[in-house]
Formats: C-alpha cells, sequence, structure tokens
C-alpha cells in the first residue's frame, strides 16, 4: 500500500523514518508492505534521504491512484483542511496529528470518512504518543464518561516544574524551555493554554458525541503564575499545573482549562518534566489514567503510524467514531463550583476577610505585605463578583 506524507518537519520526517525503518514490523502487523511514495513539503532537503520521495504539489498525490493513505502532518488550518478534505473526499483514508484540524473540524471529517467506508484518524493529535484517543473510541465504550481531565501540554508542565524544583522564575522558564526546544519561538498556543484547550475540546467531543467549540472553553494560562504563587504552593504541599479538564453534572457538560493547585495524592502530582497524563473517570469503570511523552518527533509519529496500521488493515471498512456534526451546548462557567487561592495586599485583610468565606489562611515568611488564602466552595460566578473592588493579586483554582 502506498502512502504520502504531507508535511516534513519534526512529526512529517519522523513518520518517514517509522515507515522506512520498521517497515518488517508494519509488514507483519498490516498483512502488505507500506511504502511511502511521496512527500509534500515546499523546501528542497538536498543530500537527505528524503530526496527521491519530495514533490511540491499537491495534486501530484491527489491525482496517483496509486495512493492509499494520506498522513497530514503539516498543521495549521489551511491548507490541511482543504487537502484533507479532498483527499476524503476521493476515497483515501486520512491520518493526522494536528489538533487545530481536529478541534475545528473533527466532526465534519469523520462523517465525510463514514459516507465513504475510509477512515480519519487522529490518535497523535493529543497526548503525543499516548494513546487515549483510542482508549475512548473503543475501550471505554461502555461507561457513561463522567469527567476527562489531565496534564495536556508539555511546555507548559516543564515550565512549572522548573519553577517548582529550581525556584527559578517564569521568564527564565520559558527561556529555558526554548533553548531545550521545549518551547516555540512565539509560545502564545501553549503558554496561553489555546494548545491544551484544543486538545480538551476533542477529548470532551469524543467522551461525549457530539461537536465541542474550542472557543467556548474557558482558557487561562500560565503567564500570571509568579514566584512567589509557587512557594505558597509549596508551602502547602501543592503542585500549580496547567489543568484541562471536562466533567459531566446535572445533565450539562463543563469545560475549563487553567491552572490548578493539586495535592500531592492527585495522580498529576507527580508528572512533571514534559510528561502528559490524562485521567478518565467512567461511571463503571471508575478512574483509569494514561501517561507518557506528549510530545516529540518519534512518540508523536508512532502514533501516526499506529492509525496508519489501523486505516491499512480496515481498508474500505470504516472503524466507528461517537462525534456527531450536533454541537454540543457547554455549561456556563459561572455555574462551576470550586475553591480558590487567593492573594490580596495585607491592605486589604480585613476587607477580603468580610467578603469571602474562607476556608484557611496561608502564611510566607517574606510576604507580610500581603494576605493569601483559600476560599470555601463557591462558584465561579459568585467568586467573580465577590472580588469586584478588591485588588486580588493573584487567584488560582485549588483542589
Amino acid at each position: 500500500m502506498k502512502v504520502a506524507i504531507l508535511g516534513y518537519g519534526t512529526v512529517g520526517s519522523g513518520v518517514f523514518d517509522v515507515i522506512r525503518g520498521n517497515h518488517a514490523v508494519i509488514e507483519k502487523r498490516v498483512g502488505a508492505p507500506i511504502e511511502v511514495k511521496y512527500v509534500l513539503d515546499l523546501r528542497e532537503f538536498p543530500g537527505n534521504p528524503v530526496e527521491p520521495f519530495l514533490v511540491h504539489d499537491f495534486r501530484t498525490i491527489i491525482e496517483d491512484p496509486e495512493i492509499d493513505i494520506i498522513v497530514e502532518v503539516m498543521g495549521g488550518l489551511h491548507p490541511s483542511y482543504e487537502y484533507v478534505k479532498e483527499a476524503l473526499l476521493s476515497g483515501r483514508s486520512v491520518c493526522t496529528s494536528n489538533k487545530e484540524l481536529v478541534a475545528a473540524y473533527g466532526a465534519e471529517l469523520i462523517e465525510i470518512a463514514k459516507e465513504r467506508s475510509i477512515n480519519f484518524l487522529f490518535e497523535a493529535s493529543v497526548g503525543g504518543g499516548i494513546p487515549v484517543i483510542r482508549q475512548l473510541m473503543r475501550s471505554v465504550t461502555a461507561d457513561e464518561v463522567e469527567e476527562v481531565s489531565g496534564i495536556l501540554n508539555g511546555t507548559t508542565n516543564y515550565m512549572m516544574t522548573r519553577m517548582r524544583e529550581d525556584g527559578i522564575s517564569f521568564d527564565e522558564a520559558l527561556a529555558d524551555a526554548q533553548a531545550n526546544g521545549f518551547a516555540e519561538r512565539n509560545p502564545a498556543a501553549d503558554i496561553e493554554g489555546f494548545d491544551a484547550c484544543r486538545k480538551i475540546a476533542i477529548l470532551t467531543s469524543l467522551a461525549y458525541g457530539q461537536q465541542v467549540d474550542y472557543q467556548e472553553i474557558y482558557t487561562e494560562g500560565i503567564t500570571k503564575i509568579s514566584s512567589r504563587d509557587v512557594a505558597y504552593a509549596k508551602s502547602m504541599k501543592r503542585g500549580i499545573k496547567l489543568i484541562a479538564r471536562s466533567y459531566a453534572k446535572d445533565g450539562k457538560v463543563y469545560a475549563m482549562v487553567s491552572p490548578m493547585m493539586i495535592r500531592k495524592k492527585n495522580p498529576l502530582y507527580p508528572v512533571n518534566g514534559v510528561f502528559n497524563a490524562i485521567m478518565v473517570r467512567g461511571n463503571m469503570l471508575g478512574e483509569i489514567m494514561f501517561y507518557g511523552m506528549g510530545a516529540g518527533k518519534l512518540p508523536t509519529a508512532s502514533a501516526v503510524v499506529s492509525d496508519v496500521i489501523d486505516a491499512a488493515k480496515h481498508r474500505f471498512v470504516n472503524i466507528p467514531i461517537l462525534w456527531s456534526t450536533e454541537k454540543l451546548t457547554l455549561g456556563v462557567k459561572d455555574e462551576m463550583e470550586g475553591r480558590f487561592f487567593v492573594r490580596v495586599p495585607a491592605a486589604e485583610a480585613d476587607e477580603a476577610r468580610k467578603r469571602f468565606e474562607i476556608h484557611k489562611t496561608v502564611e510566607l515568611a517574606d510576604a507580610d505585605d500581603e494576605f493569601a488564602f483559600v476560599t470555601k466552595s463557591m462558584t465561579e460566578g459568585a467568586f467573580a463578583k465577590v472580588c469586584e473592588g478588591l485588588t486580588v493579586l493573584s487567584c488560582i483554582r485549588y483542589e
């Protein structure tokens, strides 16, 4: 079977290497050889093993009847969406790692694949090499999913780990992540929480079977987390993690991405560095957790090639994916409940005590210029209202 790869960046080169390097294992699992025929990229790679396979025009690929499977690893929405849609309409299965594409157009592309008895597969779009999507599609099907939550972004997790363990500032942690190749030159998608938002939108769509608009998910990144916040968390034997979460309650589904102070006994607490972890809770199954490298060339490429193998084994047989084009209306943020860690100037301590039901106060040796406390459980809406007119130095959701 012939494969075309769209994009020869980090993941695309990994897919190329895995298919060629593990060809014997792949052939044994599929029952037929899988060969790369084309790699689409605008650049030239003189002397690179990919050079004989390079093409610069998508038409070369789409008009070749020998191509059975197309791998999209270009990233972004356009022209990825147009290429993938045309590939599916032409009867080719598509495998992708593109979370933006899947979050925005997943339901539509799944429907096209279903109509043509082919497949649109996207395991690598969430959690790199962690096989969480396959498990949601095939192994948790007997349960009602009550919650999906986790650490879905390796860049921010690496930064929070460095801030906690080495006492460095946010800016120092970001510079270190960039120097080590864990953060892009423009890190906004990671540190502002957008990357994790798209991923939890995909997982929520799969968990509840309807299209979730990621733009409707309240998203807060880690840019406001300071060294002092981290010090407070350590004093309470807690860690700050960027948590993406969706859950069902009273017939509604709620979703959010935000930093959270979590307890040591939380299974996500020891997940450090660039690792990701995703917890799924079912009404019968209870809690299960998936852990592993959330990014990187070979882990992500391995997940893509697993989808290629699935597509090859199910040629002209659609693998059912419960994700309809019907939109899932999320519960409003103001109804969500929880506790909050709050810091205000010392001069406003009395006012804060009047306004909030306080669970406990927190002291730090070098922070006598402020008043820090944890609220009792309250709704997001009530919290925002109580904070009006108060100088809030920091606010972090508290497990």
